[in-house]
């Protein structure tokens, strides 16, 4: 009898033992966050881990809160649990500080140089936030699709935000390190630039209008995408047409029919589709030429 206690009692601690060590497996040393990955990554870049040193990122790449995650060129977007995505541009690093479960997320993005565009699928709950800090600003969101961006010019460093769906709630952080009670709200459509020249951190101007025609190409590409799927609306037509022109439609024609069609930004240029539509023949076109309008590619 006092074999049997002994057994169950030993298959009890085993099984404890077992989820205990899933737990950590799963949920980090904290209870960290459920998921922080690379979902796409093409170029040259790093991850640097505290305690392990730098590491050399991948596509799916699970990453940890408290690593910093650099792009010096190419293509990188990072997921944050299932509906919350960061698209890093060239020369940008961030620190990544992420925790919490699916009812409570805690998100934290120090920007250290560079820019990203953040899109946040699904609206927050109140038991959750998502904040991203540069050194003369911080800014926190309910769930909208924004870019932030910080430069230096003439000695003089910029935080600028561009909100093109919801709301960012910004405030100044002075050179002491105090964040400034106030609080400036950037609604969709505006834009607002925060300076620090040494001796004075301040808004530049009130929030204005977003100039679309100065955002980069792959800002570009990213709104069209987040427009033909449907969640986000540019404020006025005036804007969704200019933001349009800029895109231009490949069509990839086999037999004349379409075969595969590609979104190209005006002035960049198209790439070889991954499939062939036959097992000989070629695409008839120069594909280091810069698409200016919409254009039929012949498979010959």
């Amino acid at each position: 009898m006092n074999k049997k206690v002994v057994i169950i009692v030993s298959s009890v601690i085993a099984v404890v033992a077992v989820a205990a060590v899933a737990g950590f497996l799963i949920f980090g040393k904290n209870n960290s966050y459920r998921l922080l990955k690379i979902f796409e990554f093409e170029g040259t870049g790093s991850v640097e881990r505290p305690e392990i040193g730098e590491l050399e990122p991948y596509e799916n790449m699970v990453l940890e809160s408290g690593d910093t995650v650099s792009l010096k060129k190419g293509k990188m977007v990072v997921r944050a649990d299932e509906d919350k995505f960061i698209y890093f541009e060239d020369d940008t690093s961030v620190i990544l500080n992420a925790e919490g479960n699916k009812s409570s997320s805690r998100i934290t993005i120090d920007l250290l140089n560079g820019a990203i565009s953040n899109d946040i699928q699904n609206k927050l709950n109140d038991e959750s936030y998502y904040e991203i800090n540069t050194p003369n600003s911080t800014m926190s969101v309910r769930g909208t699709v924004f870019r932030v961006w910080m430069y230096e010019k003439d000695g003089v460093k910029y935080t600028k935000v561009s909100v093109f769906d919801g709301e960012v709630v910004t405030r100044l952080v002075y050179k002491d390190g105090t964040v400034s009670d106030e609080e400036v709200s950037v609604q969709k459509g505006k834009e607002v630039i925060i300076y620090e020249d040494g001796d004075t951190t301040a808004y530049l101007t009130d929030p204005t209008e977003i100039d679309y025609e100065e955002l980069p190409d792959d800002v570009i590409e990213l709104l069209i995408d987040v427009i033909d799927d449907g969640r986000v609306l540019i404020p006025t037509q005036e804007e969704l047409k200019a933001l349009l022109a800029k895109s231009k439609t490949v069509n990839f024609m086999y037999n004349g029919q379409v075969f595969a069609t590609q979104t190209v930004t005006k002035g960049s240029t198209a790439t070889v589709p991954a499939l062939m539509p036959a097992s000989s023949g070629s695409w008839d076109w120069d594909f280091s030429k810069p698409i200016e309008e919409d254009t039929d590619i012949e498979w010959k």
